[in-house]
């Protein structure tokens, strides 16, 4: 009876309100409807339809009363009900807006924002009612859910929107449009369960009879809410992206259920979604809020950006990478349309993070950047290259991109990486992919890929490997080598329990990830390839590039098995045999030398055991011509005698010095021909091992002092140019000898020899020989050790006046690397001297008593305030500062050196060319031609006019700086030029 009653008292409401014309009148009717208490589906149908007439508090009340009963048979007029109101609540959400701005009408805006807020709650209500019903294959249900869900959003949408004119309740309504947003996609997720994605609802609706037919219907329906809601979560990302901190909740909320909703539905939905959209939005938003963050820094930072600020601008750029990582992770092959997008992003934030590494101010900006997008951009490129979708070509073509040999190009116009700063970053944000200013950057991003590279998959890793091979040849760059040499970086080191993050020099950087990256691939296909690379490398012209491939060799020296390790030192011994010859063993950059340099690096590293069987192998009691070089050219590269067992050791130093007073106790006149140049290998391999095995008394004697005395006299005497040349080398070399063995300073025979050198570089005629220069890093080490030795400090003593002299001589030089010799020189000497009077040994025109402005201005106290200068550096902890002036002199460093591989390059080739040209006559090939008679002609001018050349030098007398510094440049172009015509005297055999 009360059913009944309470269907009568309905119908009556339900007719009284349909004739009702007045608002006021029709309110209360519907207020009325609130107290009935109704439990026919059909009456609870009737009651949502007579809603439809208007929307107020009220009706929300009436309606929400029946959200928690069973209202699955009137679900569309439901559905229906929340659709108009959202549209109704759209429209009215603007014009309310637009009036306030016009004429404010407080009252109205109060209750029309009052009911918004109410209908948000009510539509957040609506779809957790809705998880209860399942979903049918009624049309016009499946309409009405869709049409329903699709609005309620967009008014979410256009409340946040506007949230910022709503200032008295914006707070409540930000916090119901999140309820509604949780509610959405909580109701995608409980109808996503309800069907099989591995199964495409197009295929179904093929067959349009039975369940098949019903089930597609189903799919389709739910794939349709699915999209729908994850395109307006996408807009919601992107406006409250856009809407500053206020919005950081929304944020949150719609990008995280925007990736929620992609994960249910991998594999169907980019059918009708734009993932590849989505992703390129996410980057531009990176991008933007990088970009800002740059350019506010850049524009007025004139004090350090605290840790605080740092995270507030790079916390939302994480969240957007890692949310770009997870789509990219579920749907890689839509990704893949776009990786050229967010590759040059990866590398703008690798580069930037670079910039900002050397600005002071920004040393925080650094520390975060590491912390929080160094991992997570590089997982943006690792979604792709990883992924087992995306196939093997695809992934070869990414990174053949990202590091592409053409990066760099000279063009003139371009920004150089290595003179960017803070006022240059739109240079990086405008950059294209190709352009030098992002070259930088690329490296420290391969870096990155060494260092993380345990999470890459084993044909990422040999990808990788692959472009070691660019790697090698970027570093080249001169604007790249610099930077490396010169910057400091922060990095972040990972353990299973802390994080650490510390400031390194990049080149140390760089090889921590080579060494890493070697651990990683030790076990895999990569292992090859990166050994091959190690072998192809071993003897790079350059000397960045060849420094760090020694020292990998080196680290897998240190850490490989000790059959791999003899197995490694056996062929490169072979190896050095091949190249072996009596003139290498005397020229630094020969392949000999190079080896031997080589693999006595190696051997440092290695056991005993090994260290003995190489000696015995190479050396050993074998006094073949072929043993004597090779011993030559290991020890002149400093092989490690001291660590060789006692024994061997013991026999290694009985050769050495007795090979030595074999050759001074025969040398003659003969001995200075450069035929005889296997002779002197004694003298250097004394020289070159006294810092290893420790020398008494007994074994050098004053035959070394009377021996430097013959050189002398020798080289004063003859007049023969080439035997003036050994000479010299023979003189630097016993110089050496002479300045280790500290007991012969004192004796007698020290003042003729000291008497001698002064009259060979003083006071003699020879004094101007450009010959002598490459005597004068021995001469600086003998005049260093003098300070063993007591002096006169009186005017009349001979020996001292000759001392002071010397030094005078030495200290005028005006190249840098003779005055770093001189001053390094002088300030051993006068911190462990007797003498007093040290003034006596600095000249009135010092080179560095110069104005470096004018170059006519010396004084004294600019040489002593430059020479305390030097004394502090001395003693002061070694650490690398980067700056301008620093970085200029590598960048022109890095251009000499990249030219000197450019042409080294160009002779392989030619000399390969020329190979291939002589191979079809192998009979000819044996056989020493005979040289034309031009080149033998062209020989004896070149002798000549290097004749003339030297006396037009000798009369040379700078006055100035400039002058000076010409001078210089002369006498070490004119030193190389004697070596290469000697070296064609010998090849024309007349040498």
């Amino acid at each position: 009876m009360e059913s009944s009653s309470s269907s009568s008292e309905l119908q009556k409401l339900v007719e009284a309100i349909k004739v009702s014309e007045v608002v006021e009148g029709r309110a209360e009717l519907i207020a009325k409807l609130a107290d009935l208490h109704l439990s026919e589906q059909s009456d609870v149908k009737s009651l949502f339809e007579s809603l439809f007439c208007m929307l107020n508090e009220t009706v929300l009340h009436v309606a929400a009363k029946y959200l928690d009963s069973d209202i699955s048979a009137c679900l569309v007029q439901f559905l229906l009900l929340g659709t108009k109101a959202s549209i109704w609540c759209g429209k009215h959400l603007k014009m309310t807006v637009m009036s306030t701005e016009e004429s404010p009408e407080e009252e109205h805006c109060s209750l029309f924002y009052k009911l918004l807020l109410d209908f948000l709650s009510y539509s957040a209500s609506c779809f957790l009612s809705m998880t209860r019903y399942s979903t049918t294959n009624d049309k016009a249900s499946m309409e009405a859910v869709e049409n329903f869900i699709l609005e309620q959003l967009n008014l979410t949408k256009d409340s946040i929107s506007e949230v910022k004119n709503i200032d008295s309740i914006g707070t409540e309504v930000l916090k119901a449009a999140q309820a509604v947003i949780d509610a959405a996609i909580r109701l995608c997720k409980e109808y996503s369960q309800v069907i099989d994605w591995e199964f495409s609802g197009a295929e179904l609706e093929n067959n349009e009879n039975g369940t098949d037919y019903e089930q597609a219907c189903i799919m389709n329906h739910i794939m349709n809410i699915t999209t729908v809601t994850i395109e307006k979560l996408f807009e919601l990302g992107i406006l409250a992206a856009n809407g500053g901190g206020s919005l950081v909740a929304v944020l949150n909320v719609s990008w995280k259920g925007l990736v929620t909703l992609l994960q249910l539905a991998k594999g169907k939905l980019p059918v009708k979604v734009n993932v590849a959209d989505i992703v390129m939005t996410l980057i531009s938003l990176v991008n933007s809020s990088l970009k800002c963050a740059a350019e506010t820094w850049s524009s007025s930072l004139k004090d350090t950006v605290s840790v605080t600020e740092a995270r507030r601008v790079f916390v939302p750029i994480k969240f957007y990478l890692i949310n770009a990582v997870k789509i990219s992770s579920l749907y890689p092959c839509q990704a893949h349309m776009v990786y050229r997008d967010f590759t040059l992003c990866v590398i703008m934030i690798s580069t930037f993070n670079l910039l900002v590494s050397r600005e002071k101010l920004l040393k925080n900006v650094s520390e975060v950047m590491a912390e929080l997008l160094e991992k997570t951009s590089l997982d943006l490129l690792c979604s792709l290259l990883n992924s087992t979708d995306v196939k093997q070509e695809f992934k070869f073509e990414l990174l053949d991109w990202l590091f592409s040999d053409d990066c760099g190009s000279d063009a003139v116009n371009e920004y150089a990486v290595g003179k960017c700063s803070m006022t240059s970053v739109e240079e990086i944000f405008s950059a294209m992919p190709s352009s030098r200013v992002l070259l930088l950057g690329k490296v420290a991003l391969f870096s990155s890929f060494l260092r993380y590279s345990f999470d890459l998959e084993e044909d990422v890793k040999l990808l990788i490997t692959t472009k070691l091979g660019w790697f090698m040849k970027i570093i080249i760059d001169e604007e790249v080598y610099s930077s490396i040499l010169v910057l400091h970086i922060p990095v972040l080191y990972v353990s299973a329990k802390t994080v650490e993050l510390t400031w390194e020099p990049m080149f140390s950087a760089l090889l921590h990830a080579l060494k890493t990256f070697m651990i990683v691939v030790s076990s895999t296909l990569a292992w090859e390839e990166l050994g091959s690379l190690l072998v192809k490398n071993f003897l790079h012209p350059h000397f960045l590039c060849s420094e760090i491939i020694m020292e990998l060799w080196c680290f897998v020296v240190r850490h490989a098995e000790m059959e791999l390790v003899n197995d490694i030192i056996v062929e490169l011994c072979a190896l050095m045999k091949l190249v072996a010859s009596p003139e290498s063993v005397f020229v630094p950059d020969s392949s000999l030398r190079k080896m031997a340099r080589s693999v006595c690096m190696l051997l440092s590293f290695s056991s005993r055991s090994v260290l003995d069987c190489v000696y015995s192998s190479l050396v050993g009691d074998n006094r073949s011509q072929l043993s004597s070089v090779l011993y030559a050219a290991l020890l002149l590269e400093g092989f490690p005698l001291n660590l060789l067992s006692e024994n061997m050791r013991s026999i290694a130093e009985e050769r050495i010095v007795s090979d030595y007073f074999g050759f001074i106790d025969s040398f003659d006149d003969k001995s200075l021909t450069v035929s005889s140049s296997e002779s002197w290998f004694p003298i250097f391999a004394l020289s070159a091992s006294l810092q290893s095995l420790q020398v008494t008394i007994s074994d050098i004697d004053m035959k070394t002092l009377k021996f430097l005395v013959a050189i002398v006299c020798g080289y004063r005497n003859s007049g023969d140019k080439l035997k003036k040349e050994v000479c010299c080398k023979l003189l630097s070399q016993t110089l050496g000898i002479i300045s280790n063995m500290s007991h012969l300073y004192p004796s007698e025979e020290m003042e003729e020899v000291i008497l001698e050198l002064h009259n060979l570089f003083v006071s003699g005629p020879s004094a101007s020989d450009t010959l002598l220069y490459q005597c004068k890093p021995g001469l600086a080490l003998f005049l260093a050790g003098l300070c063993n030795m007591g002096m006169s400090e009186s005017d009349n003593c001979a020996k001292s006046s000759a001392v002071w002299e010397l030094y005078h001589m030495l200290l005028r030089e005006r190249h840098w690397a003779f005055v770093h010799l001189s001053i390094a020189a002088f300030g051993h000497f006068a911190a462990r001297t007797n003498c007093n009077q040290l003034w006596r040994f600095v000249p009135q025109d010092a080179a560095l008593s110069y104005d470096l402005g004018s170059g006519d201005d010396a004084n004294e106290e600019r040489f002593m305030s430059e020479f305390k200068a030097f004394l502090e550096k001395e003693m002061a902890l070694p650490a690398v500062i980067a700056c301008s002036e620093q970085q200029r002199l590598l960048h022109e460093e890095g251009l000499v050196l990249k030219e000197m591989v450019r042409k080294i390059s160009n002779i392989n080739t030619d000399a390969a060319r020329c190979d291939s040209m002589e191979i079809d006559d192998e009979k000819q090939s044996n056989k020493r031609r005979k040289l034309p008679d031009g080149i033998n002609k062209g020989v004896e001018l070149l002798q000549d006019g290097l004749k003339v050349i030297s006396e037009s030098l000798t009369q040379w007398q700078p006055n100035h700086v400039e002058s000076a510094e010409l001078h210089d440049k002369f006498l070490t172009h004119f030193s190389s030029l004697e070596n290469v015509i000697s070296h064609l005297l010998v090849l024309s055999g007349r040498g």
